[in-house]
């Protein structure tokens, strides 16, 4: 299968399929197909597969792209403003993404919902209990809202992120979440109450604009009459407390 990315501030992914070869994606996402190019919506994973997909926060059925007679092409757009990132996984290898990273990928890759383990992390995180898990053989194509920021922890290295701008990361990094201190930074900071806590070693992919976050600016706008702000109000974890 060989690919392109095309675009800059709205990137698109076009994916040049040879008979055989079958391409995974979210429902939603389809840009465009040649007309020898057949599409089938599948519960991929049974019927538990879909629901674990659901509880994620992503779509119960999956997408199914196959070229018939020859070689085809299938265009997928990215959700939001930001970059897509190619990533291949060898046999047995993982990555953790958030919610609403995935595009594509090969039909050997297989996609399930991963359990935050801490309680803590998945209630107050912003991006709920769930995260996605894609474990190989294969290559999958995320997308990660804004600007792309890497980072490769070393042992025990630790960075403090907003709940919302992790992207994706290796699965040897522990996720954590943190409170912030200090009862000025919590009513007038002006950012949630919780941190995410990644510990290394593993390489991080922080997102400097989540597709959330680009909803709520907007949103502001569409319910207060050209972007007036009024009243107080206290993020916790995504979810606001007052006007």
């Amino acid at each position: 299968m060989r690919y392109k990315i095309l675009g800059s501030v709205m990137q698109h992914l076009v994916l040049e399929l040879e008979p055989g070869e079958v391409v995974v994606a979210e429902s939603g996402r389809l840009l465009f197909m040649s007309d020898n190019v057949k599409m089938e919506t599948k519960v991929r994973g049974g019927f538990l597969g879909g629901l674990k997909r659901k509880i994620a926060g992503e779509s119960f059925f999956m997408v199914h792209f196959s070229p018939v007679k020859g070689p085809g092409i299938v265009g997928f757009a990215a959700e939001s403003p930001g970059k897509i990132i190619p990533v291949e996984l060898g046999q047995g290898e993982s990555m953790l993404c958030q919610r609403d990273a995935f595009l594509a990928a090969e039909e050997g890759v297989e996609i399930e919902a991963a359990f935050v383990r801490r309680l803590g992390a998945g209630l107050f995180g912003g991006e709920g209990l769930f995260l996605q898990r894609l474990t190989g053989p294969g290559i999958f194509f995320a997308n990660i809202g804004g600007e792309i920021i890497e980072y490769d922890l070393k042992e025990g290295q630790r960075l403090l992120v907003d709940t919302s701008c992790v992207g994706m990361f290796q699965p040897s990094v522990t996720y954590d979440i943190k409170r912030v201190r200090g009862v000025r930074n919590i009513l007038f900071g002006g950012e949630s109450l919780f941190l995410v806590e990644l510990t290394g070693p593993g390489k991080v992919w922080l997102q400097s604009m989540p597709v959330r976050e680009l909803a709520r600016e907007i949103g502001k706008y569409l319910s207060s009459g050209g972007g007036e702000k009024s009243g107080f109000s206290i993020d916790i974890g995504g979810f606001k407390i007052g006007r």
